[in-house]
């Protein structure tokens, strides 16, 4: 109840200032996100999950996909390069890079359990058998499904 009441109030904010930008810019800004969530997914699986490259890879998604449609309106006749439509959609990414460091789990400010204290360590007395174990020696038979069996009798 302490998030969801300041998120609705935040969403109704924006649901008005939505009229204030032009359709063209919120649609770059939403491809910035989803190209963003795409570069975050593939940063985090490179990175082990490190926050840090998580949210370059979503920046770095978006400011990609963003130059690449830029590049693409500057070739056609009567559109050119737009820094406001690159700006839109960078901050797409920019905005899933910060959603996803704040609701992923930080690893990092967990407190620590369990007692580290340095403990003695005990001799664990494990009885032997070495007398009672058989082992199968295949010398010349070259590996296979069948040498591989686990009953030394079926090899007969």
């Amino acid at each position: 109840m302490r998030t969801l009441i300041p998120t609705l109030v935040l969403f109704m904010l924006v649901s008005h200032g939505y009229s204030q930008v032009e359709r063209d810019k919120a649609l770059h800004f939403l491809g910035g996100n989803l190209f963003g969530l795409a570069g975050a997914g593939i940063a985090k699986q490179m990175s082990e999950g490190n926050r840090v490259w998580t949210f370059v890879g979503s920046v770095a998604g978006s400011a990609l996909v963003g130059v690449a449609k830029e590049a693409v309106d500057a070739g056609q006749s009567g559109n050119g390069w737009d820094n406001d439509d690159l700006a839109a959609t960078v901050l797409g990414g920019v905005t899933v890079g910060v959603t996803i460091d704040i609701f992923s789990k930080k690893k990092d400010k967990k407190r620590l359990r369990g007692n580290y204290a340095s403990v003695p360590k005990r001799k664990l007395n494990i009885p032997s058998h070495e007398k009672d174990t058989e082992a199968l020696v295949l010398q010349t038979m070259p590996l296979s499904l069948n040498s591989l069996t686990l009953f030394p009798a079926m090899e007969e």
